[in-house]
C-alpha cells in the first residue's frame, strides 16, 4: 500500500480555554462550504469536543493519542484519513507542550504543521512574545501559522500581527463575539446535541474567519501502516449499548472495533427504553446525574437489567455507567435517585473535580488503555478486583466486578488490548 499525501494542520494553543475547538469546527464548517473534503480527529481522550467537531464536519471524529492508540494505530488513522480527504485538521489537547506524549509529540512524529490560537482579549504586543516561544520551544515542533481569538478590534488586530517575529504566518483574527461562544458545563461543553443553535453558532463562527484562514500547508506524506490481523473474536455476540442525552460517551472506534470483531451493535435509550435482546450490555460515560429522575422512572428497564444481572450475561458499566448501576446516585443538589441496584454502593456529585487522567489496566489477556474523568465520589463495600494505573504518575481508578458486572470509572479504549477487550463481552 503506497504512501497517502494530504495537507494537515494541528490547531493547538498555549493553555486550555483559548477557543480551539470553536477556531477547528469553524475551519471544517468553512472548508466544507468551499466543496472540500474534512477529515477531523481530536488529540487527546476527549468525547465533548469530537460532538461539536463532527457536527461541524459531518463526519465521525475519532482519537489520535499516542499512550491509547500508539504509533501504529495513529499511524493507520492518518493514512486512512489521508487517502480520502482533501484536508486534515487535529484539535489539540490543553497546551501545546502539555503532558507526556502531548500534542507536540504527535505533531513531532508525524511531522504535523501547527496553526496556534491565540486567545488575545487581554494582551497586545505580547502576543507576539507567545507565538515566538511556541514556535521556538521545540526544533522538532513547526508552529507554521497562528490565528488570533477575541480580538476586540481593527486597530488591536493590527498590533498583534505587528507584534509577530520570525516566520509564522499571520491567518488574521476572529472578533470577540458572545453568539459564538460554545456553552459549557462541569465536564467541559456541552454535549452537541444539547445546544439547540448549535449549527448557526457554526456557521456564524466560519463567516468570521478571514479568507486567509483558509491557507492551506503543503500535502504531507503519510505512510501505509503495517498490515494488522483480525480475529473475530466477539462472532454472533448481539451487544446492547446506551445511548442517548444520558450516556454518550462513546468512542467511534470502539464502536468500529466492535463490529469488526463480529458483534452485532443494538442501541437502546435507557431514559425511554427497554433493554434489547442481547448477549451483553454496555453501559458507557454520560450525564446520568442530569437525568436520575427519568433514569429512576424507567422500572422496565430495571427490571430487564437485574434480569440480565442474574442471568450471568456480561455488563460493562464505565464511569456514568457504572453511577447509574450503583443502589443510589445523589446530584450536585443533594438529590438523591434510585439505580439499578446491581453494584452495592451509591455515588455523590462533588463541585470539584475529582480525577483526571490517562489509565492502564492490567487483564488477564492484556493491558487495556484509556482515561478517567469525573465529578463524583464513590462510596462501595465491593472490593477491587484490580487497579488502573497513570503513566503520569497520577492516581489509578479502581477496577470492581459484582457477578456479571465488570465497572469502573475509565472509560476504554477497546482496540488497544483487544483481547482483553473482547472478553468483558463475553460470559465468564
Amino acid at each position: 500500500m503506497k504512501a497517502a499525501h494530504c495537507p494537515t494542520l494541528l490547531v493547538a494553543a498555549p493553555a486550555s480555554g483559548q477557543g480551539k475547538t470553536l477556531v477547528t469546527a469553524a475551519l471544517a464548517r468553512r472548508h466544507r462550504q468551499a466543496g472540500r473534503r474534512v477529515s477531523v480527529f481530536k488529540c487527546g481522550p476527549d468525547f465533548l469536543d469530537p460532538m461539536v467537531l463532527e457536527r461541524a464536519s459531518g463526519a465521525p471524529v475519532y482519537q489520535l493519542d499516542l499512550f491509547m492508540l500508539g504509533e501504529e494505530q495513529c499511524r493507520a488513522q492518518l493514512h486512512k484519513a489521508a487517502s480520502q480527504s482533501d484536508l486534515i485538521l487535529i484539535e489539540g489537547v490543553m497546551g501545546l507542550f502539555d503532558g507526556d506524549r502531548s500534542a507536540a509529540d504527535l505533531a513531532a512524529l508525524f511531522g504535523l504543521p501547527v496553526l496556534a490560537v491565540l486567545d488575545a482579549s487581554a494582551m497586545a504586543q505580547s502576543f507576539g512574545a507567545l507565538v515566538h516561544g511556541l514556535a521556538s520551544y521545540r526544533r522538532d515542533v513547526h508552529v507554521a501559522a497562528v490565528l488570533a481569538n477575541r480580538v476586540g478590534s481593527a486597530r488591536h488586530a493590527q498590533m498583534l500581527e505587528q507584534s509577530l517575529i520570525g516566520n509564522v504566518q499571520w491567518l488574521g483574527h476572529i472578533p470577540r463575539d458572545p453568539a459564538i461562544a460554545l456553552p459549557e458545563r462541569h465536564l467541559g461543553l456541552v454535549q452537541a446535541e444539547e445546544i439547540a443553535d448549535l449549527d448557526a453558532r457554526i456557521d456564524y463562527a466560519a463567516s468570521l474567519l478571514p479568507d486567509n484562514a483558509l491557507w492551506l500547508p503543503p500535502s504531507a506524506p503519510f505512510p501505509a501502516p503495517a498490515p494488522q490481523s483480525s480475529e473475530n473474536l466477539l462472532s454472533g455476540r448481539r451487544i446492547a449499548i446506551a445511548r442517548d442525552a444520558a450516556f454518550a460517551f462513546i468512542y467511534p472506534a470502539n464502536l468500529d472495533w466492535l463490529e469488526q470483531m463480529g458483534a452485532s451493535l443494538h442501541f437502546f435509550s435507557p431514559l425511554v427504553d427497554r433493554l434489547p435482546d442481547c448477549d451483553a450490555l454496555w453501559l458507557p460515560g454520560g450525564y446520568p446525574e442530569l437525568h436520575g429522575d427519568r433514569l429512576s422512572a424507567n422500572s422496565a428497564l430495571t427490571a430487564d437489567i437485574r434480569a440480565h444481572h442474574q442471568a450471568g450475561k456480561p455488563i460493562l458499566a464505565e464511569c456514568g455507567g457504572m453511577l447509574a448501576c450503583l443502589d443510589r446516585l445523589y446530584d450536585g443538589q443533594g438529590q438523591g435517585f434510585e439505580m439499578l441496584g446491581i453494584l452495592s454502593g451509591e455515588a455523590h456529585m462533588q463541585p470539584r473535580l475529582a480525577a483526571l487522567g490517562l489509565q492502564a489496566v492490567a487483564f488477564p489477556k492484556g493491558i487495556l488503555r484509556g482515561h478517567t474523568f469525573h465529578f463524583s465520589r464513590l462510596s462501595t463495600c465491593v472490593e477491587p478486583i484490580a487497579q488502573a494505573t497513570n503513566p503520569n504518575g497520577g492516581a489509578g481508578e479502581a477496577i470492581f466486578r459484582q457477578g456479571s458486572l465488570l465497572a469502573s470509572y475509565v472509560h476504554f479504549y477497546f482496540p488497544s488490548a483487544p483481547h482483553a477487550a473482547a472478553a468483558l463481552f463475553l460470559d465468564n
